[in-house]
């Protein structure tokens, strides 16, 4: 507590007393508080004796004291266990009157039965009156829920009793209507009771489905019972104001509909005549009103938007179903399609909300059905092409199909199934007029059309080259798309993935003939690079032009009958104009982004040509001296500089490749090709920058020379080499040291003293053979102890080498 506080406490503020007469009351309040608490903690104790006795109380004041546990509360509450009493003797006594009409019946006679079975009922639905008048409720429900069951065991009495003539699917059709209207007059008059009701819209569920097997009415009878049922099931739940008779009256909505419109989807699928699938598409479009007439009355938003779909589904499946009927075999799929574009057309301000979008998805999904039923058709169609990959310049196919189909089995129905996607455009583009769903209606129906233009001439089976124009038009037809200025930026990127995918799919289908490929590769190319001229677009149609550069190149060669050398040669004309062009892009405003891909296809270009060359090595190293020669152009930009090294290392490989050919061995003549350019760029580099260390500028092109010379000179039996190496070593060890130099003399000094010992070796390993064994151990002691004697000067000698080393670049 802090000290303002305590002398706010403290008695008679008005006179500040001096610090030891102030001392003195704050102890005697301490003492007075501590005294008053021994107090209250005794008081305490004593109450937890009364409240919960204890053998040895603890009355010592504990600081961790906590409050004591509560009872454990009942896991039941009163009116629960009540009801399960309740419940529980309704059942038994249920199950007792089961037994004694089932098994005691015998031993009374009409009368008697009639008399006790009359009594008990009438006595227990007279009950509940009594019970809801003393404000027993739940008592009430039990006895009436028995009440219920008697007179479901009344009915069945009856029959057994003396109406075993009735044939028993039509007695229990009736019994069951009679039963509803029952309970049901029950339930309206004792509007207390919860299950009559319900019990009676149960029993309803009956009738008409058992009347209809009794009369025989056949499929369509059966269905028509079930619908019917669903239906009224769905008028109550839809007015019913209780929550548990609304609850029935939905499962029985749900699950008799279910029921019904599957029977009748089945009908209308196996019909065989116009007459059947009339009948079936009527049942059909009574379902389809029950769904409807829901979603329309339907409160809830969520109920609208499951049953209106399922509404549309079902006159779509009636009217679908009719027409396939009367139209040829395989217009089944065109059929359906046409229902469920109806469904699209649906009235906007008609029709609530939920109901019309619920419609809606119901087209979108019967159009999704048929696109789908197309699928494989185009498909074959744009894939088929590939196994021409296989069989280059095999001959001219028959037609277009052929040309597709040579590893591919043809759909069955193609041109009817191609009907959909057409459709499907033109409705895209006729009706989607939002702002926002526009644009991706568009580039969808821009698809279709693409898919369907490309897919016509295999369907028709036209000829060969009547495909291939047909094919060319559609991909040059979505290259001007994509130049176009008009279009939205979503539709022309669609057309250019269907340009790219196109031009793939025709210069496959193209690989058939000669004549072909060579025209199909010069259209493409000259199509994409003239494309190219869009800014958007040039990221992917110039790449894709030199692309296609490359197969012609690549065709042109094979065509000629060239060996793969010199068409290596005519593929490197494309990473000459990818250069060029990405030069150009670098300049030119908006196409900067475009200079990467252009790069990577003329390097990958370049590659193809190395490859190309590889068998022979003459020409293979003029190929990588062309390729360098492109490199070293495309580092002159600023912005490329870092692909000088590419073109060094393309240099350096031409040139080994030539030695190579010419069948030297001798490192130095591989070596020193690499190291006078990396000793000049070296020195440029330190005249430009002084801060660059000699490691950096020097070390790499010494390395390359000393390093192979120094391993060749240990496997060589000749002189010449140990000596020019030697020399070549002191001079660069010399040169380092009159320019303070660290690589220099470090490599040099190195080279020169392992190539010392190489020579000096002959005369070390002859000296050591003469001389005696104890010689070298006597050798190494004296070592030793010069080493130890003069070990601080040794030291000092090394450090001051360092420190020279040091002060060098």
């Amino acid at each position: 507590m802090p000290y303002g506080v305590i002398r706010a406490t403290l008695p008679d503020m008005t006179h500040v007393p001096p610090p030891a007469e102030e001392l003195r009351l704050l102890d005697a309040e301490l003492w007075r508080l501590d005294a008053r608490r021994a107090q209250l903690l005794a008081r305490r104790a004593w109450l937890l004796t009364v409240l919960r006795p204890d053998p040895q109380p603890d009355t010592a004041p504990r600081s961790d004291w906590r409050p004591p546990v509560a009872p454990p509360r009942p896991e039941a509450a009163a009116p629960g266990v009540q009801n399960a009493l309740l419940l529980l003797g309704g059942v038994l006594l249920t199950l007792a009157a089961m037994v004694f009409t089932l098994v005691s019946w015998g031993h009374l006679g009409m009368t008697g039965r009639c008399a006790v079975l009359g009594a008990l009922t009438l006595a227990v639905l007279a009950a509940p009156v009594a019970l809801l008048r003393r404000g027993l409720r739940s008592t009430a429900e039990s006895v009436a829920g028995l009440g219920v069951a008697l007179t479901a065991l009344d009915a069945y009495a009856l029959h057994e009793a003396g109406l075993t003539a009735i044939d028993g699917t039509a007695y229990t059709a009736l019994a069951s209507a009679v039963l509803a209207a029952l309970w049901a007059g029950y339930g309206r008059a004792l509007d207390a009771l919860r299950l009559p009701l319900p019990a009676a819209l149960a029993a309803a569920q009956l009738p008409l489905l058992l009347g209809a097997i009794a009369v025989d009415a056949g499929a369509y009878g059966v269905t028509a019972a079930l619908l019917v049922t669903a239906g009224a099931d769905t008028v109550v739940a839809l007015r019913a104001a209780t929550r548990p008779v609304r609850y029935v009256a939905l499962g029985g909505a749900c699950g008799l509909g279910a029921w019904g419109a599957s029977a009748a989807g089945w009908l209308s699928w196996t019909a065989t005549g116009p007459g059947a699938a009339a009948r079936a598409a009527a049942l059909l479009c009574l379902a389809a009103a029950i769904a409807l007439g829901a979603a329309w009355q339907a409160r809830l938003p969520s109920v609208a938007l499951v049953a209106a779909p399922v509404g549309g589904l079902l006159l779509v499946a009636a009217g679908g179903g009719l027409l396939r009927t009367l139209l040829p075999d395989g217009w089944t799929v065109p059929a359906w399609l046409l229902c469920g574009l109806a469904l699209s057309a649906a009235p906007r301000g008609r029709l609530p909300e939920p109901v019309r979008v619920g419609l809606l998805r119901a087209s979108g999904a019967v159009q999704g059905v048929a696109l789908a039923a197309a699928l494989p058709v185009v498909a074959v169609t744009s894939a088929g092409a590939l196994g021409r990959a296989g069989r280059v310049w095999s001959g001219a196919p028959a037609d277009a199909r052929a040309a597709v189909t040579a590893d591919l089995p043809w759909p069955a129905h193609a041109p009817q199934l191609l009907i959909a996607p057409a459709l499907i455009a033109v409705v895209l583009v006729m009706l989607v007029r939002d702002e926002v769903r526009r644009p991706r209606a568009l580039a969808g129906a821009l698809v279709l059309a693409w898919g369907t233009a490309f897919a016509l001439p295999a369907v028709l089976a036209l000829p060969y080259a009547a495909g291939l124009w047909a094919q060319g038009a559609v991909t040059a037809a979505a290259l001007a798309a994509v130049a176009s200025g008009r279009l939205l930026a979503p539709v022309r990127l669609t057309a250019l993935v269907l340009a790219v995918a196109g031009s793939l799919s025709l210069a496959f289908l193209a690989l058939a003939t000669e004549t072909a490929t060579l025209a199909v590769l010069s259209v493409l190319t000259v199509l994409f690079a003239a494309a190219s001229g869009r800014r958007e677009a040039t990221a992917v149609t110039a790449p894709a032009a030199l692309v296609q550069a490359a197969a012609l190149a690549c065709a042109t060669g094979a065509a000629a009958d060239w060996p793969t050398r010199y068409t290596a040669l005519l593929v490197l004309v494309v990473p000459v104009a990818a250069a060029g062009l990405a030069a150009l892009l670098a300049v030119r405003p908006g196409t900067s982004g475009a200079r990467v891909p252009v790069e990577v296809t003329g390097a990958a270009a370049a590659l193809l040509a190395v490859g190309l060359a590889v068998t022979e090595p003459a020409f293979l190293a003029l190929v990588l001296a062309l390729t360098g020669v492109i490199a070293a152009a495309t580092a002159v930009r600023a912005d490329r500089r870092p692909v000088g090294r590419a073109a060094a290392a393309l240099f350096v490989l031409a040139a080994w490749v030539r030695l190579a050919s010419w069948g030297v061995g001798a490192p130095e003549a591989y070596a020193l090709p690499v190291t006078v350019p990396a000793l000049c760029v070296g020195a440029l580099r330190r005249r430009r920058d002084p801060s660059v260390t000699s490691w950096t500028a020097y070390g790499p092109g010494l390395g390359a020379t000393l390093l192979p010379s120094l391993a060749a000179v240990w496997g060589d039996p000749q002189a010449t080499r140990p000596l020019l190496l030697g020399a070549a070593a002191l001079l660069v060890t010399v040169v380092g040291a009159r320019h303070r130099l660290k690589a220099p003399l470090v490599l040099g000094g190195a080279t020169l003293v392992l190539d010392c010992l190489h020579e000096l070796a002959p005369y070390l390993a002859q000296m050591a053979g003469a001389l005696p064994r104890w010689v070298p151990p006597a050798l190494a002691g004296l070592l030793l102890l010069a080493l130890g004697a003069t070990y601080e000067r040794r030291i000092r000698d090394v450090r001051r080498v360092r420190e020279v080393l040091g002060r060098m670049d």
